[in-house]
């Protein structure tokens, strides 16, 4: 029982914040310092940009990029993770704004947040590596796509968009357009576009975001534009209070928050993995990042933000600028913190289409050409998976898409295996040394078959196919050490098998069965009577020579009874 105890209460440390968390600190806090700088930032207008696109508004994005950015940094499992608003739980949580009002979300952001943390103990972060490539990139193509029709209204000067769906609202907008104050707002997007398109090639030190929110904002009031702007931000950060988490509430919220918490999960795991590869030395806690982004959100609704996730793009930028520790990402929310504290009159001035200008620049920047070029040329059906996560993303939600793309990525992959699974009948003089006649002769009584891949639900049916069409022989060997998986499905077509020949008159020998299978083809039922028969063997030359006896003593048989 101790050690039981002890084992429980080691696994539980490995969760929690330590000294190794902030080790080799003294010889990098100067970079971790300018790394969470550049990316504070980097984060502010994303931030604000993101709690406007949701529908909850710029306040609750900023106080989830702080409250979730320092509790992810804290408690999760990368060191370089950065943490806040993003753009696809943007995407999630508009129509849930639409459907329950603003004042659900800080609930659905606790429920969501307790739904991780959940997942993360019961160690579900390792699922993620079974989530194909293509759906990856269709999510993250359909997430971009999305933004991009999120910011139709602002660009198009209304404050916020009208309707069921990114597409609906786009639309409507178009539709209704007033092009006084659509005029302006295009202007000032077009501007935010250009400087961020140019902007680098002066230099790269200041983020072209920043540099495009203050230029463009300057000049927006220097001409004196009159369009929708930011509007009033806390010069604090509010108190703690509880949400409506009654269990009328928790009842109606559930589906929601489970959908936030999926998406949670995945865009933290997927984020925290880009970081791996980037730094090539950090390994991070599948568990422990689950853990630490389910406190984050739950965090976040206590003050009345929105839910948050790892950041792809802000991760990215705190490791180019040379983030070791979790200080940089700790510094960022700070820095967030130290603006608003500083220059929240300043930022409420910001106009709308400014930051749907930086949105848009966003989304582009999130498809990576070479990655889908790779996708869609590397074979039909991950272009259809791809294509289809990316259109349902669009036309429905997220979480409808991975669970569609996951579907059809699997009915493709079980296809493509059932395609290379089957039986080949081998030539039996590559088995028989005897005389050339001899060996003709056994031929036209005796089919050898090998069985290769997988014999399951999907290639049973082509297995029973192939073996329906054998005619004309005494005895079939079957050759099972080629098969790498049985199921429930293929033990009972290979019972179908021995069966139907059985009532044909053919004489069935089982080769090669390997231990793995044995047991369940034994449970199942299918070796018993052939192996009580002696017709199991596990080398190729016993089984022909039984089936040469097997062979010759039934023309014998045949002679005496004719004779």
């Amino acid at each position: 029982m101790a050690e039981a105890g002890d084992r429980a209460w080691r696994w539980m440390a490995r969760l929690l914040p330590g000294r190794s968390d902030y080790e080799g600190l003294r010889r990098s806090w100067r970079g971790d310092l300018l790394a969470g700088l550049t990316v504070g930032v980097v984060a502010l207008p994303l931030a604000l940009g993101f709690g406007v696109a949701s529908g909850v508004g710029a306040t609750a994005g900023i106080v989830t990029a702080i409250v979730a950015g320092i509790v992810a940094a804290i408690f999760g499992g990368s060191s370089v993770q950065v943490s806040g608003p993003t753009g696809a739980m943007a995407v999630v949580l508009v129509p849930i704004v639409a459907h329950d009002g603003i004042g659900a979300v800080a609930s659905v952001a606790i429920i969501a947040g307790a739904m991780v943390l959940m997942m993360g103990l019961a160690g579900l972060g390792r699922l993620i590596q079974f989530v194909p490539w293509p759906v990856l990139e269709g999510f993250t193509v359909g997430i971009a796509v999305t933004i991009a029709l999120q910011q139709v209204p602002l660009l198009l000067g209304e404050s916020k968009g009208t309707g069921s769906t990114v597409i609906e609202s786009a639309w409507n907008a178009i539709s209704h357009v007033t092009w006084n104050t659509a005029a302006e707002t295009l202007l000032l997007g077009a501007l935010v576009v250009a400087v961020m398109v140019l902007w680098p090639r002066v230099t790269k030190r200041v983020p072209s975001s920043i540099v495009a929110v203050v230029v463009v904002t300057l000049l927006s009031l220097l001409f004196h534009f009159s369009v929708p702007t930011i509007g009033a931000l806390p010069h604090h950060l509010p108190a703690p209070k509880m949400p409506d988490l009654g269990l009328a509430a928790i009842r109606r919220l559930a589906g929601p928050a489970l959908a936030v918490a999926i998406l949670a999960a995945i865009e933290s795991l997927l984020s925290a993995r880009v970081a791996d590869a980037m730094t090539g030395s950090t390994r991070t806690s599948d568990t422990r990042e689950m853990v630490g982004q389910g406190l984050a959100n739950m965090a976040a609704g206590l003050f009345g933000g929105m839910p948050a996730t790892g950041a792809i793009a802000r991760t990215a930028v705190n490791v180019r600028a040379g983030a070791k520790t979790r200080v940089a990402a700790i510094t960022h929310a700070l820095v967030i913190v130290t603006v608003i504290l500083v220059a929240a009159p300043i930022v409420t001035r910001i106009p709308l289409a400014v930051l749907g200008g930086v949105l848009v620049m966003t989304a582009v920047k999130m498809v990576d050409h070479a990655r889908v070029t790779t996708v869609v040329r590397a074979h039909v059906s991950e272009a259809v998976v791809f294509a289809l996560t990316a259109v349902v993303t669009v036309a429905v939600n997220l979480v409808t898409a991975i669970e569609v793309g996951l579907v059809v990525a699997g009915i493709l992959a079980l296809r493509s295996i059932a395609s290379g699974s089957g039986a080949t009948q081998e030539d039996l003089a590559e088995h028989h040394d005897g005389p050339v006649d001899e060996t003709a002769l056994l031929s036209d009584h005796i089919a050898v078959f090998r069985l290769d891949g997988a014999l399951f639900f999907g290639a049973a049916p082509r297995f029973l196919e192939q073996f329906r069409q054998v005619e004309g022989v005494e005895v079939v060997i079957l050759r099972l050490r080629g098969l790498t998986f049985i199921d429930a499905s293929g033990a009972d077509a290979l019972a179908q098998i021995i069966d139907e020949f059985d009532g044909r008159g053919i004489t069935i020998l089982i080769k090669g069965v390997r231990a793995e299978h044995g047991r369940f083809l034994a449970t199942a039922g299918v070796l018993a009577e052939l192996d009580a028969k002696g017709h199991v063997f596990d080398g190729l030359d016993a089984a022909i020579a039984h089936a040469r006896h097997h062979v010759d003593r039934r023309h014998q048989t045949h002679q005496l009874g004719t004779g």
